[in-house]
């Protein structure tokens, strides 16, 4: 029968691991005293076209043990209150289990991580006092949805909100590494600070002293958005935590410091740059969170139309040639960059990168971050590169012509280059490394493509509405209002469970509890991937302005900018007003 296989075969069968990562796994697990699964996901196995991931490894138990997968997020709401009174919360933490509800034959659906923990089972069915069926579910959905159900039990009191100073009243209950025991108000407010952050997916933390408070922003989809404020007494207690869990001179106000936080919250791994500058009412602290699930992304997670895909999956696996990235600070081109490197990570291709800061780290990439002070430049840290026999470098950012003409020698001779630029649109990148002072046919021999990007936010999937746009609305956006209408205009493919709108119709954002009464939930990008050719190359030794390039390019078949928006738009996944907000220097 189907339960008695092996997991190692039934990954094999069913998940498409070859069977010599199979023999490599169970030889590496006896050695660093691991399962099969977690050791073939720290190592980046392959399956298909992506990574294996955890939701994999728990489908393949599944199947094994006869259990069930849940595919879809369970809601708080969702969860029998009265059977957390049997677990507490730190065990459920600990454990990572959390009973849910009682099925139809009267047993208790309990979610796990790890079916296998048999002495957990076994404490379980005492503390529950009744037979249980298991559901699987990853480790982080878990703690995330532990959370929220205890949260909701507790009806926790916000410390934020207790007036002029902090309560001795509990605040969301913290998770894995964040103390739950420690009673002082101002490391709990902390961690309360961190810990709603990264379960609102804000991207930064702004803690700001005014005249009378001190007050807290988060970004979150690139718009800030106000929080929580203490009173301005607490200002120097809630700057010297920050500074001892980053590592920063507690007795240093008046110069700008930098450090680092590591903290797993919720089961994800977050990583916090933290930021001081003295201001004219006290030390500011910027804090920025970085997800290490994020670099779990492949190009085909980020938004690409498929067309534009296929030709990035081609130029990424070229072995030499310099591809170049675009767009403003805070347009993804990390990520981007990130996601090629996660394509093409292989053990047989020796790849290294140059960035300012490393903000995540890769498995099988050898990263150097940059150090001005000691004259650990981009240039120099490129320039040092060739010498330990790469195939495939990455360089954070193209500022200086040293820096490109490096980056075009190394292209030149047999690597394959990865890197940005500030301009505001693909073309616009070949005349600003001309105008760096790089000779045109050194950067029409060395470029293969261009990508362009931004990010828009995702329209909140709960309370999108439909309505009938303009022709001119259409127009503005480059689509041809009679094919829109008639329901035959491009439209950017979606899962076959997302909520489209009608024919002859687009959606706008409204705003709800669900994405914070903004009408917007997640970001997405829109690309303009410029593939260099003989005539382009041509053009571009010409020193001609790039309008002409760009126009040169949509010819042979390039998407611009808000050509990509208007996709997503007629497919409901953003909004006109969004790809119009992003896209003011697109003229098409």
């Amino acid at each position: 029968m189907l339960r008695h296989r092996l997991i190692g075969e039934i990954l094999v069968t069913h998940f498409h691991v070859s069977g010599l990562d199979i023999e490599r796994g169970l030889l590496g697990q006896q050695k660093d005293g691991m399962r099969l699964g977690e050791w073939l996901i720290r190592e980046k196995i392959q399956t298909g076209d992506r990574f294996l991931q955890e939701k994999d490894v728990l489908r393949a138990l599944a199947l094994q043990q006869g259990l069930v997968y849940q595919e879809h997020d369970i809601k708080p709401e969702d969860v029998d209150l009265s059977l957390l009174e049997r677990v507490s919360i730190n065990y459920a933490k600990q454990n990572k289990v959390l009973p849910l509800w009682f099925g139809e034959d009267g047993r208790i659906l309990v979610a796990v991580s790890d079916p296998m923990a048999y002495w957990i089972m076994d404490d379980l069915a005492v503390r529950l006092g009744s037979q249980f069926l298991l559901v699987l579910m990853e480790a982080e959905r878990i703690l995330s949805l532990i959370n929220r159900a205890y949260t909701r039990k507790s009806q926790t009191v916000d410390l934020a909100n207790e007036g002029d100073g902090f309560s001795e009243e509990d605040v969301d209950d913290l998770v894995d590494n964040i103390d739950l025991s420690d009673e002082a108000p101002i490391i709990r407010w902390v961690n309360a600070i961190i810990f709603n952050a990264a379960k609102e997916r804000a991207s930064d933390i702004h803690i700001e002293p005014g005249e009378k408070e001190v007050g807290v922003r988060y970004r979150i989809d690139g718009i800030l958005y106000e929080t929580k404020h203490a009173n301005k007494n607490y200002l120097n207690s809630i700057v010297a935590r920050i500074k001892i869990m980053s590592g920063l001179d507690i007795a240093e106000k008046r110069l700008p410091q930098d450090g680092r936080i590591r903290r797993k919250i919720a089961g994800r791994d977050i990583d916090m740059r933290v930021a001081t500058i003295p201001t004219a009412r006290g030390e500011r602290i910027t804090i920025r969170l970085l997800d290490q699930s994020s670099i779990l992304l492949g190009l085909a997670d980020i938004g690409f139309y498929k067309e534009d895909l296929d030709k990035m999956e081609e130029i990424i696996v070229r072995p030499h040639g310099i591809i170049l990235v675009t767009g403003p600070t805070g347009s993804g081109k990390t990520t981007t960059l990130y996601a090629g490197l996660n394509k093409i990570n292989k053990p047989d291709l020796n790849i290294l990168t140059i960035e300012d800061p490393v903000e995540y780290q890769l498995a099988g990439v050898s990263q150097v971050q940059v150090n001005p002070k000691i004259h650990l430049t981009f240039a120099a840290g490129l320039r040092s590169f060739l010498r330990h026999d790469p195939d495939v470098i990455m360089v954070g950012e193209i500022r200086d012509v040293e820096t490109a003409e490096i980056a075009i020698q190394a292209s030149l001779t047999g690597h394959l280059v990865l890197s940005t630029v500030h301009t505001n649109d693909s073309a616009g990148a070949l005349t600003r490394l001309v105008d760096m002072g790089v000779e045109p046919f050194l950067v029409a021999s060395s470029l293969i493509g261009i990508l362009a990007q931004r990010l828009l936010r995702r329209l909140c999937p709960h309370c999108k509405e439909p309505y009938v746009p303009t022709r001119e609305e259409l127009s503005e956006m480059g689509v041809d209002p009679d094919r829109f209408f008639a329901g035959t205009a491009d439209r950017h493919p979606v899962p076959a469970n997302f909520r489209s709108p009608p024919v002859g119709h687009v959606f706008r954002h409204k705003g709800c509890p669900h994405c914070l009464n903004t009408g917007f939930q997640g970001r997405t990008g829109i690309y303009e991937l410029l593939i260099m050719d003989d005539d382009l190359r041509a053009m571009s030794m010409k020193k001609i302005d790039a309008n002409q390039i760009k126009r040169l390019a949509i010819t042979k078949g390039m998407r611009t900018l808000r050509q990509d928006g208007a996709r997503k738009v007629i497919a409901g996944i953003t909004s006109f007003s969004e790809v119009m907000l992003v896209t003011t220097e697109d003229a098409s």
